[in-house]
């Protein structure tokens, strides 16, 4: 099972290489190749910083089409902070941008009586068991780092919230794709357990 990273520049991803490596996945790659993202049998896709940036290096590296059709052709795909972000359709974030556009709804900026950046850890709030938060009990504690969120117009997407002054969405899962907006590869032994979930989830469907 070869499961890729996606690098489009935003992030240092070998952290989050070496927690799939150590969860169980047999083969991780790190690339920007638009041939071994398409070919890859899962994809994880990780991201810090800004919106716009993020979509003009996908554009730029090639990467847009091949990654929605790996969502569309229901291979596994595990999307982080930023990843979770370009998954929808649009940004408010220094303007509106056009995301991926695989989920429907938007990225707005959480509340500005709120300190932000939102850093730290926070708890998630599980609305959908099992999959995957198997194993993984509503209120344990995550790590964050963004200052924007995401507003799904299908609230049948939303598997967790966390509470930061307002109840934003910190999970979804919608058959083959899942993402999250806190950082399992941060998260300790319960963002580990998060990884495994993944793990078995591609196992089972491949």
């Amino acid at each position: 099972m070869r499961v890729v990273v996606v690098d489009y520049g935003m992030g240092n991803l070998r952290s989050v290489a070496k927690a799939l490596e150590y969860v169980g996945f047999p083969e991780v790659k790190i690339s920007s190749d638009p041939k071994e993202v398409r070919e890859a049998d899962a994809l994880v896709f990780p991201g810090q910083g800004a919106f716009r940036k993020a979509m003009e290096n996908l554009k730029d590296l090639g990467l847009l089409k091949p990654l929605r059709e790996h969502v569309e052709r229901g291979k596994p795909f595990l999307g982080i902070c930023l990843g979770l972000q370009l998954l929808f359709e649009k940004s408010y974030e220094h303007g509106e941008t056009e995301g991926l556009g695989l989920l429907e709804g938007e990225v707005v900026l959480l509340p500005p009586k709120v300190k932000l950046p939102h850093i730290g850890w926070n708890q998630v709030w599980i609305r959908k068991k099992g999959g995957l938060y198997s194993g993984i009990e509503s209120g344990d504690f995550f790590y964050f780092v963004h200052s924007y969120h995401v507003v799904p117009r299908d609230s049948g997407v939303v598997a967790s919230t966390t509470d930061y002054s307002v109840d934003f969405v910190s999970a979804v899962q919608k058959e083959n794709l899942w993402a999250v907006q806190f950082h399992p590869e941060k998260s300790q032994r319960k963002g580990l357990r998060l990884l495994e979930n993944f793990r078995k989830f591609c196992e089972n469907a491949l």
